[in-house]
């Protein structure tokens, strides 16, 4: 991956939040919102978009009789989200040039 190549996924502080977030596996709505201090609206937007584009998928459940969004990263994001951190890795590994 190519600095100009970087999916619009990562190109969204919130959206990197999320994706970042759900590396470590599933996630609910209000878990996210908690760890990204996103409205509703927005982190809904956002899961919506990731959702759209392949990266997450999204299961509505009831649990005690409330309804719960859980997300978690597709394959794709996963591979995507690391080929993203080791372009950035050797990024910051290239020698500086004045």
């Amino acid at each position: 991956m190519e600095l100009t190549q970087i999916p619009e996924a990562f190109q969204s502080r919130l959206r990197l939040m999320i994706v970042s977030a759900l590396v470590m596996g599933k996630k609910s709505f209000t878990e996210l919102k908690s760890i990204t201090a996103a409205t509703d609206g927005n982190l809904s937007v956002q899961i919506s978009k990731l959702e759209q584009w392949g990266y997450l998928t999204v299961e509505k459940l009831f649990v005690a009789k409330k309804p719960m969004t859980v997300c978690k990263l597709t394959p794709k994001a996963i591979s995507d989200f690391k080929e993203y951190v080791e372009m950035l890795n050797h990024v910051l590994s290239e020698p500086e040039e004045n």
